[in-house]
Order: C-alpha cells, then structure tokens, then sequence
C-alpha cells in the first residue's frame, strides 16, 4: 500500500500523514527531511545556499543516520532549516541525487526500528507526481496561506524560537513561489489527488475523512 499526502508547507500534511501511518500501521517518509538536511548541513558548514555544486556534493553523500542526526539539530525544524530546504530542493542537481533514495523507500518499507512495513506514507511536496506516481492513493493538502502562516507561527513560538507573523507569512510566501515555479518537480497538485482545505475543518474532521476514503480505496 503506498499512499503519497503532498502539499505547501503548513498546510498539515505532517499531523494528517503521521495520523495514516499509525492507524494503518505503514512506514512514514517525510521526504521534506532529505532537503532540511541538504541545506542545514550547507548552513553549518557556512556554505552559501547558491553554491549548486556544493549542494550537489553534499546530496550525494548523505546518508540516513546523517540525516536522522541533523534531526537532532534545534535549526532542523526551524526557518532556518525551512528555508534552507526550500532553496536546495529547487535545484534539479539535488533532487536527481536524492530521488533514487527515496523512490527505494517504497520497494522496502521499514518502521523507524528497522522492521518490515506492508506500505509507506509519503509526506512531501512531489510524491505524488515524481517519486511515487503510480501510487494506490495520493491526497492533496492545503490551506490559504494567512492560515498556514498563522500555524506556523504559533508553532515556532511554542518550540520556543522567536518570530513574529508578518515574517513567517512573507518567508512562506517566498517559499509557496520557489516551490511552485521550480523548473524541477514543481509543487501542484497529482492527477487523481484527493485535494482537502484543511481550514475549512477541524483537525480530527479530516482525519476522519481521510480514513473514510482510505477504507473506501481498499476496501477495509
């Protein structure tokens, strides 16, 4: 079972992918991760973001337990990151590095500890279109982007970064336009996505949507 949720960020396809995954007991992907990694591992090593080769170089030599200790990072998750990952993942010399990792993932889908999984969740911007597009089942999530920019901002606070939401909303604006008019994989809707305006209801509304469809699709 492969199941691709993409969308902008902010829109809730984390929670709304992470929900999927432990209810149908599927690995999770969040191909977002790759990407954050990518730039912070640049932002640490004080390497410009525009340096192509340099991010080029730096694709190809990561490895998941890189990764997964970036992850630990507190710029990991934080505008740092997320621009970081945003600016990266627009050059085609890095998506091309990392897009045979990720496509892989669905050939073998493991649990965080390594065990066997019977399908994985893709969370991303471009899994439905580019890495999994012959997936069984592909969402689409979104949300006007004074929504998501609110959330974001409220999030930040909490994890204790300081920003405000005129700052959020202008880097998410810059964001939504790299991501949608990147010459690679850009950000749009998969042909057949289920497409769900996640501020239109509550957060336990669409996953109880979601689950219906999914149910539906396969027949549970």
């Amino acid at each position: 079972m492969i199941i691709t949720i993409d969308g902008p960020a902010g829109a809730g396809k984390g929670t709304l992918s992470a929900f999927v995954a432990q209810k149908y007991k599927l690995a999770y992907f969040d191909t977002g991760m790759v990407y954050r990694a990518v730039g912070l591992q640049m932002v640490l090593n004080n390497v410009d973001l525009s340096d192509v080769k340099y991010a080029e170089k730096t694709a190809k030599e990561l490895t998941f337990p890189q990764m997964m200790q970036l992850a630990q990072n507190k710029d990991f998750r934080s505008d740092i990151g997320s621009h970081a990952a945003s600016v990266v993942s627009a050059y085609p010399e890095v998506r091309a590095a990392l897009l045979q990792m990720q496509q892989n993932f669905a050939l073998n889908p493991v649990f965080a500890d390594g065990t066997p999984a019977n399908g994985v969740v893709y969370d991303g911007r471009d899994t439905g279109t580019v890495i999994c597009p012959n997936a069984d089942l592909k969402f689409y999530i979104t949300a006007p982007v004074e929504v998501r920019a609110q959330r974001r901002c409220n999030d930040l606070i909490k994890a204790g970064f300081t920003t405000d939401y005129a700052t959020v909303l202008a880097e998410m604006k810059s964001r939504d336009e790299r991501d949608m008019k990147r010459t690679s994989a850009p950000l749009c809707k998969p042909h057949g996505a289920v497409e769900i305006d996640t501020s239109l209801k509550p957060t336990e509304q669409n996953m109880a949507d979601m689950a219906k469809i999914i149910d539906e699709s396969f027949g549970f």
